[in-house]
């Protein structure tokens, strides 16, 4: 079973809050030591000290300072830096609007080769409809408050589709039968989201399986995951998006999307399912 991937999270923080710990016990401080050197309360210490909140950079460079070990901050901001980029509030995410959030992916989807993505809940991102996508940004903008930039949102993430046609990179989509029935923008919407689904098939780079109601579970629902090559694995949560970068972990979302492989049905009979499904909207 795979670990929580907030508690990953927090197990990053604690082990940069153990390493300022470490440092401080190895240069002889006590925290009241730390705390005057730096002019800080004894209270921020003690909250670093204990994860209970993360340090900026220049906290680091000052207790690195304050400790004799300017040489060690370097690493400890870097692992710093990856520990709170491992689960990030989608409201952080979101701020400055759903246009923006599109674009932050582009990099990540350049550089990747191999795309696994399983999907409990919704179509995949790549799979959409403009029709979809209006739906689904304008559903979550609303539940979130986020800024309304659809106009350019929806294009935006549209945009990002093209990647399924251009350069040699290979997409593995697994879909439980559920995403296939919930009603995302309504029946018409719906209708042609299945018909997408339909053509996206057909493409030679796209390999995708359904998993179908009557599969005999020997791997329960997960939320929706992506794996990128096999360097790294995003999570959607309700509130945040967890990036999993830790190999171990990795690992086992491979593992989990392999299980998921071999219950999914693909071809004839994933299109069997997708075709069902959209005849039942009439």
């Amino acid at each position: 079973m795979p670990t929580s991937p907030s508690s990953s999270a927090q197990a990053a923080r604690k082990a940069v809050a153990d390493r300022l710990r470490e440092i401080r016990q190895d240069a002889g401080l006590t925290a009241k030591d730390v705390a005057d050197r730096i002019g800080w309360y004894k209270s921020k210490v003690s909250r670093l000290e204990n994860a209970v909140t993360p340090p900026s950079d220049d906290d680091v460079k000052a207790w690195c300072r304050a400790c004799g070990a300017d040489g060690m901050a370097a690493d400890i901001i870097a692992a710093s830096r990856t520990a709170e980029n491992m689960y990030v509030d989608w409201r952080r995410l979101q701020r400055t609007g759903l246009r923006r959030l599109q674009d932050s992916y582009v990099p990540l989807f350049e550089r990747t080769n191999t795309f696994r993505v399983y999907c409990s809940n919704v179509v995949p991102g790549l799979c959409q409809t403009e029709g979809y996508v209006r739906a689904l940004l304008g559903s979550i903008a609303a539940f979130r408050s986020a800024p309304d930039d659809l106009s350019s949102a929806v294009p935006a993430r549209m945009a990002r589709a093209r990647i399924l046609r251009e350069g040699s990179h290979r997409f593995a989509f697994l879909l439980e039968e559920a995403v296939l029935r919930h009603r995302v923008g309504g029946s018409q919407v719906m209708a042609g989201q299945m018909d997408h689904l339909l053509s996206v098939m057909s493409l030679p780079s796209v390999s995708l399986g359904v998993i179908p109601f009557s599969a005999d579970r020997r791997m329960w629902m997960l939320e929706t995951f992506s794996i990128y090559d096999e360097e790294q694995a995003q999570v959607e949560t309700l509130t945040a998006q967890v990036n999993v970068t830790a190999p171990s972990e990795v690992r086992q979302y491979l593992q989990a999307f392999s299980e998921f492989g071999k219950l999914a049905v693909y071809g004839q009979r994933a299109r069997d399912l997708i075709k069902a499904a959209s005849d039942a909207l009439e």
